[in-house]
C-alpha cells in the first residue's frame, strides 16, 4: 500500500511538474513590448501570376475603390528571385500584389499577411518570446527590413520595417485577418497572438452560426481579436469545410454588398458563395482575376 501511495505521489509531483512548466514556457500577456504601428500600414499578401498582375490590381481598385503605388521589379526575398511588386490602398483595406518571375522561394507565398512594427529586431524577439517560431530571420529588402514568424497552428506572418516612415491615410473600416486554426492549437494561437499584439478578445462565440464556414445547419467556435494591427478572427471547426470556405484570408467591410458585388462581377471577378446572414451582417465569397479569394460583408443592423 505504501509503496502504491509513493507512486501516486510521485506521479502527482511529475504532473505538477510539467503544469508548471509549461505555465512558465507560456509568456504573461503583454509582457512583451507593443510594436504595432496601425492598421492601414498591415497588408494582405497576394501572389498572383504576372499575366494575371495588372488586371487583379484594377479589379481591386474597381471594387473597393483606391490608390497604387508605382509598380516594379524587385528582389523582395533573402536569396535571388524577382517579383513585379505593387501595393493597392483601398479604403477597406490594403494588399500587396506579388507576381514572381522566377521561382518563389521557400517559405514566401505562404505567409498571409504583412505588418508593419516600430523595430523589426524588437518586433522579431517579441514574437519569438510570444511563442512563436522565425521562418525567415530579419533581411533587408529595396526599402527596409522583414521577416516572417509562425505561429502555433501554423499561421505564417511577415514582420516588416521601413527605413522611410511610411505615411498611409486611415482606412474608412478595417479588415478582418481571417485565421483557421485546429481546435488542437486553438488556445495556444489565441493567448500567444494577444502576448505579442496587445490584442484583447472581442467575442468568444463557442456557438456561432456556421454559415460563416458554409454550414448553415451548424455551429462552430468564432473568437473576435481586435489590436494595434487591427481586427483578426480566428474560425475553429473540425476541419470539414466545403468550398471555398477556408481559403479566403481577409474578410472586407463594405457600406452596400450588393453594389461592391456588383463593382466586383463588372471587373471581373466570380462570386464563389452567394450572400449569406450572419449575426449583425450579410456576406459573401469572392473570387478576384488571378485567383485571390476574399469574403466582403456589410453591416446589416441585425
Amino acid at each position: 500500500m505504501r509503496l502504491i501511495q509513493a507512486l501516486a505521489l510521485a506521479t502527482a509531483f511529475a504532473g505538477a511538474l510539467s503544469t508548471a512548466s509549461l505555465a512558465q514556457a507560456r509568456p504573461a500577456i503583454n509582457a512583451t513590448p507593443a510594436v504595432a504601428v496601425g492598421p492601414q500600414y498591415d497588408t494582405t499578401h497576394v501572389y498572383v501570376a504576372p499575366e494575371d498582375f495588372d488586371r487583379f490590381v484594377a479589379s481591386l481598385v474597381a471594387t473597393f475603390g483606391g490608390t497604387t503605388t508605382k509598380q516594379g521589379v524587385f528582389t523582395v526575398t533573402p536569396t535571388a528571385s524577382l517579383t513585379m511588386s505593387q501595393l493597392v490602398l483601398t479604403p477597406a483595406g490594403s494588399i500587396s500584389v506579388f507576381g514572381f518571375k522566377t521561382p518563389v522561394p521557400y517559405p514566401f507565398g505562404a505567409e498571409r499577411t504583412g505588418y508593419l512594427v516600430k523595430d523589426l529586431d524588437q518586433a522579431v524577439a517579441a514574437a519569438r518570446t510570444a511563442g512563436a517560431s522565425v521562418m525567415v530571420a530579419p533581411f533587408p529588402d529595396p526599402i527596409g527590413r522583414d521577416a516572417v514568424v509562425q505561429w502555433p497552428g501554423g499561421v505564417n506572418m511577415q514582420l516588416y520595417w521601413h527605413t522611410t516612415p511610411p505615411s498611409y491615410a486611415p482606412l474608412q473600416t478595417t479588415p478582418e485577418n481571417r485565421v483557421y486554426v485546429a481546435a488542437d492549437r486553438v488556445e495556444a494561437f489565441i493567448h500567444d497572438f494577444l502576448a505579442f499584439s496587445h490584442g484583447k478578445v472581442v467575442t468568444d462565440e463557442a456557438r456561432a452560426p456556421a454559415s460563416a464556414i458554409g454550414r448553415p445547419t451548424e455551429t462552430f467556435r468564432r473568437v473576435q481579436i481586435e489590436s494595434g494591427f487591427g481586427k483578426l478572427v480566428v474560425l475553429t471547426s473540425d476541419g470539414h469545410i466545403p468550398y471555398p470556405f477556408g481559403r479566403e484570408m481577409t474578410g472586407y467591410e463594405v457600406g452596400d454588398l450588393g453594389q461592391t458585388l456588383d463593382k466586383a462581377k463588372a471587373a471581373g471577378a466570380a462570386v464563389l458563395a452567394q450572400p449569406y446572414a450572419e449575426k449583425g451582417r450579410r456576406a459573401a465569397i469572392v473570387q478576384f482575376p488571378g485567383g485571390y479569394i476574399a469574403e466582403i460583408h456589410a453591416r446589416s443592423g441585425e
